[in-house]
């Protein structure tokens, strides 16, 4: 059947599965957004108050269901306002499509209103991108950019699509749903090696990231723990991979991990790292980094094996069938001594964690409203955070009962990602949503809350607020003699107030009883909510790696 270029890039993404999509018009894509019309029955457009907004809900919609997420922009600003969108996409593995539309073909490169060249700009930062010159090429390059935004390492594609490519004609021809693209499979020799390093570990360490996440390897993880008498310990990204109730599972180790869960990783003899790569925050200083183990990869990524870390063996390919072919041919052992290790590790975290609490006299602490959070959040509730001192405290604190529970930037590490990604998994998912944020990292973004209002998305936000950018306060405080240089806001913003201006409900917190109050009220009410928590300027997270430390030099507590 004969249709327009903006009707088969509609059709096709119906085609391959997708019912939601995130963006914001514009006259480059106004033929693609009549068409959205069209077929409005067909597949729900969320109109986000940014284009921003519009990339971090399509990413965020991703995390929490593994899904390909979309976001569509029109030319020039349109399409540079999605940039660090699909930075942070790019950084965490995440399956996105983005698509933008461009002025047409005749007036490529003439500086025509609004013309960019966005595939020249996000080359960095997509696994592939597409200029699409002809409409008889539409299809099946909106086809192929799913295939590779979910095959291997997933992550964003852009699709720049000129207007004269959007409303000429041409066959439209259905096809079936593409596949990921699959993995090789490593060679038996590979795993038996890796076998034999296991079974000659004293000391094992397994250690989870953003990968096993996504294949949604939890509980077998666990089984094997148990049967080669392993702790477990997982990266940032990791995060709600493994079932936490697990005693095996010590949390996040690195830059703010858990005490015992980095010292672990320190003494361990053995480290099976699985779909996990090792950044700078998850190492700290890399030549001193677990200098006395051996070191397992499996990651689907040649790239990431000994790019920041020397690695013992490396085996590239089907991370999930490379792990079930070892847990399979490995022989169950017991490692007594090492056990009773972790457990006095454990001890230690304890002792350190009750002695800062008890020194605390604040009215409320960032643990007490954590340990309300997960008291009171119902099952299967997706935490999804922004950036900074709060971000690390959701890592330390909250209680995760399935993966992709939560959704966070780590990589980039992008403030104001988190209200357009909570909006985007509720979307995904209509399950509760909590975004943990700071009063720096709302401010970014704050306007997509007329999105939230709108369309009914009834995200809790708990807001930290502690006057500062407190992050980057902390360093100051640590490391740069309390020079406080721009990090104190001294804004005005009446939170509450202002959440009630965009529609939404808004309560201000100041001890832990009225924090109980207002959440009890907001999870149930079905509307969007700000609890303006305040918190003390000076509240750090800890443990804590000095710059260029190793885990050997973690920070427990700080002097007077």
């Amino acid at each position: 059947m004969q249709l327009t270029g903006a009707q088969i890039l509609i059709k096709t993404l119906i085609e391959q599965g997708v019912t939601d999509v995130f963006g914001y018009p514009g006259g480059q894509v106004i033929n693609i957004y009549d068409a959205l019309y069209e077929y409005k029955d067909e597949i729900n457009h969320v109109l986000t108050a940014h284009e921003q907004g519009a990339s971090h809900a399509a990413d965020g919609y991703s995390r929490a269901t593994g899904k390909v997420g979309v976001c569509i922009a029109t030319s020039g600003p349109g399409a540079t306002n999605l940039v660090t969108g699909i930075a942070t996409a790019m950084l965490d593995s995440i399956p996105l499509v983005a698509i933008t539309g461009n002025v047409p073909n005749s007036l490529i490169g003439k500086d025509s209103f609004q013309e960019i060249d966005i595939t020249g700009v996000t080359l960095p930062i997509t696994k592939h991108n597409f200029f699409v010159k002809r409409i008889e090429d539409l299809a099946d390059t909106v086809r192929e950019a799913f295939a590779i935004a979910k095959s291997g390492r997933p992550g964003p594609v852009l699709i720049d699509i000129p207007k004269d490519v959007q409303v000429g004609r041409y066959e439209y021809v259905a096809q079936p749903v593409v596949e990921k693209k699959p993995l090789p499979k490593v060679k038996d020799s590979l795993i038996d090696e890796a076998v034999k390093l296991i079974a000659e570990a004293k000391k094992p360490y397994i250690y989870v990231g953003g990968g096993a996440a996504g294949l949604g390897m939890g509980k077998d993880i666990v089984a094997f723990a148990n049967k080669i008498d392993a702790v477990i310990g997982c990266s940032f990204m990791g995060l709600s991979a493994v079932p936490q109730e697990s005693e095996r599972f010590l949390g996040m180790q690195g830059m703010h991990g858990h005490y015992a869960s980095s010292m672990s990783q320190n003494e361990a003899d053995l480290i099976l790292a699985v779909g996990v790569r090792f950044s700078d925050r998850a190492t700290g200083n890399v030549s001193k980094f677990a200098k006395q183990s051996k070191i397992i990869q499996l990651d689907p990524d040649q790239a990431e094996v000994n790019k920041n870390v020397r690695v013992d063996l490396g085996l590239v390919g089907d991370v999930y069938d490379s792990f079930h072919r070892i847990a399979e041919k490995c022989a169950a052992k017991s490692s007594p001594e090492w056990i009773d290790r972790v457990r006095q590790l454990k001890a230690e975290e304890q002792a350190f964690e009750a002695e800062i609490a008890a020194a605390n006299t604040a009215p409320i602490t960032p643990k007490q409203v954590f340990d309300i959070i997960n008291a009171s959040k119902p099952a299967g509730t997706i935490i999804t955070t922004d950036v900074g001192q709060h971000q690390m405290w959701t890592a330390q604190y909250v209680t995760f009962d399935r993966p992709r529970r939560f959704v966070s930037s780590g990589g980039l590490g992008t403030m104001g990602f988190g209200l357009g990604a909570a909006m985007g998994a509720y979307v995904a998912t209509k399950d509760p949503t909590i975004l943990i944020t700071g009063d720096g990292s709302f401010g970014m973004n704050l306007n997509e809350l007329a999105t939230a209002v709108t369309y009914k998305i009834p995200v809790v936000i708990v807001l930290l607020n502690n006057g500062v950018l407190g992050m980057v306060r902390q360093w100051q405080t640590l490391f740069f003699g309390k020079r406080y240089s721009n990090t104190v806001l001294e804004r005005k913003t009446d939170f509450v107030k202002l959440a009630q201006a965009f529609g939404a409900d808004g309560y201000l917190a100041e001890t832990p009883v009225e924090f109980k109050k207002a959440f009890e009220k907001a999870i149930v009410s079905g509307k969007p909510t700000v609890i303006d928590v305040r918190i003390d300027k000076d509240e750090l997270v800890l443990p804590m790696l000095p710059p260029g430390g190793a885990i050997s030099d973690i920070i427990t507590k700080v002097k007077a």
